[in-house]
């Protein structure tokens, strides 16, 4: 009972779904996404180039990190629960789902593709995973050029630009600084075990932060707690530290939560609520404009080519646009439906934690229409009923 992974040793997306894989022991081989197999085989199945893709000891496709993970945890594969049984901490985990997904992408991008001196030769070896086996050396240049080019011009679209570099820095250097702070204390995001919120995380902190030369390098001097945390989130070994206050499995109190862990909800307010509200106001501006979009139309979301543009907003005081990836509703989507099925009491009690960090907005930033995933791709679903829009 042999899972098949294709992916790519550097891609954020593949790293989510590989770490959930190696920590819960489930028996895979990894095989590059330039390979003939995937390109003659898995492609013309899922229709369009796309990793991480999944391909089942039966022999069924499932495409997505986040579905792949999902996918797994209901055939058993989880030590431990991943999405966590506190209405509070499920809800918390989704927020670092999302985050880490798609929060990191500025430091990530900017990380990789701006520091050539250092990345460059360990990138042109990295990125052969993509490139059709047994290319002359002339044309495996050639297309990593032309793979490479793409990923600037996304980076671009993404926020990093001459005039953000300084800024992300500075984000992503309080960021390290903050995670390191909790992880001296907790071996994972919400406690003694991997949970979702480490599972979206890890992706761009281990792909692109903790894998590439300078930003690893980085992680190593300014964060070693991280880089630790990057270790165990690729072990399937069980991790233990007495000096840690969670020595053992158990997940934090929510009556009780650690200012370490609400610190780090403060700074996703500040990085990353108003990229989100942006993308949903721009979102439901585009979906009222193309009315004759129908249930089941899909996004084509494919990164910086999701035809739905760029939207502007303001980032830590610095006016900038970033585009519009419908892929995030699905995953803020996720968070809003577990927000949605809690009581009225651990609703109240779930404002009352995220207005104390100034994230509680984010329950109500929703697009008029559902986002659903079917056939391994995005599609638009029905329109909400009580859409709470801003």
């Amino acid at each position: 009972m042999t899972y098949t992974l294709y992916g790519m040793a550097g891609s954020l997306y593949t790293a989510r779904a590989r770490s959930y894989m190696r920590m819960n022991a489930v028996p895979f081989t990894e095989v590059k996404a330039g390979s003939e197999e995937f390109i003659g085989d898995i492609v013309p199945q899922i229709g369009r180039w796309i990793i991480p893709v999944l391909k089942t000891p039966e022999g069924s496709i499932v495409q997505d990190g986040a579905d792949i993970i999902d996918h797994l945890d209901a055939a058993g594969y989880s030590k431990h629960p991943i999405y966590p049984h506190d209405p509070n901490l499920l809800v918390i985990a989704h927020l670092f789902e999302l985050f880490g997904s798609h929060g990191l992408l500025r430091p990530a991008m900017h990380y990789r593709w701006n520091f050539d001196k250092v990345n460059l030769p360990f990138l042109r070896e990295t990125f052969r995973d993509v490139l059709p086996s047994k290319l002359p050396k002339e044309a495996e240049d050639a297309a990593f050029l032309h793979a490479s080019g793409r990923m600037r011009k996304a980076a671009e679209v993404f926020g990093v630009k001459p005039e953000t570099q300084k800024l992300i820095e500075e984000c992503y250097t309080q960021f390290l600084l903050l995670l390191d702070r909790h992880l001296r204390l907790h071996p994972f995001i919400l406690g003694g075990h991997a949970t979702l919120a480490d599972y979206g995380l890890i992706g761009a902190m281990y792909a692109h932060l903790g894998r590439d030369p300078f930003p690893l390098q980085l992680m190593q001097i300014r964060a070693p707690n991280v880089f630790r945390w990057v270790e165990r989130m690729n072990m399937a070994e069980t991790f233990l530290d007495q000096n840690m206050t969670h020595a053992g499995s158990q997940l934090v109190e929510t009556e009780d939560l650690p200012e370490s862990l609400l610190n780090l909800m403060r700074f996703i307010a500040d990085d990353y609520l108003q990229e989100i509200t942006a993308h949903v106001e721009s979102a439901n501006l585009w979906l009222q404009s193309h009315p004759e979009t129908q249930s089941g139309s899909p996004t084509n979301n494919k990164s910086m080519k999701s035809g739905m543009g760029l939207a502007p907003f303001l980032w830590r005081g610095t006016e900038i646009k970033t585009v519009v990836i419908p892929y995030r509703f699905y995953l803020l989507q996720r968070l809003q439906d577990a927000f949605d099925e809690q009581s009225d009491q651990d609703q109240a009690a779930l404002r009352d934690i995220f207005t104390r960090v100034q994230l509680d907005p984010i329950f109500d930033r929703r697009c008029v229409r559902r986002m659903e995933r079917k056939n391994n791709q995005e599609v638009w679903g029905d329109i909400q009923q009580c859409p709470r829009t801003i």
